[in-house]
């Protein structure tokens, strides 16, 4: 199994950046994949996620604004779109599995694969 997240890179503040995950290995009939993301200094923060089977996503308060996930079932890879982007969105992104019913409530630990995250770097 593997979860290849990549299109992370230096943007200037107000910018777009769209990140991918690629899954391989698994079958995501039954799952979601979701998006994190690790400042410096920070906790690891739950961005967001999409239900495999259906496209329906979820997101926190805090992220509804300016990120959307979406996913392409040919490519197998979920995508997060983010617009507007600010300094305090510097951090690495990650994405992970997990089975789909906990998408919205899914502790860390019930994330079963993730990948090894992309560097966004968001300058003033």
């Amino acid at each position: 199994v593997q979860l290849q997240a990549s299109g992370g890179g230096l943007v200037q503040a107000g910018g777009s950046l769209r990140l991918s995950c690629a899954v391989s290995g698994l079958t995501l009939d039954n799952l979601a994949v979701a998006w994190f993301r690790q400042g410096p200094g920070k906790e690891r923060e739950f961005v967001g996620s999409i239900r495999w089977s259906d496209g329906i996503t979820y997101y926190p308060d805090s992220m509804k604004d300016r990120f959307t996930i979406s996913r392409d079932n040919a490519k197998n890879t979920v995508y997060l779109q983010m617009t507007d982007l600010k300094p305090e969105d510097t951090a690495v992104y990650y994405c992970a599995t997990i089975w789909a019913p906990r998408m919205a409530f899914g502790t860390e630990d019930e994330y079963d694969y993730w990948g090894q995250g992309t560097l966004v770097t968001v300058s003033s």
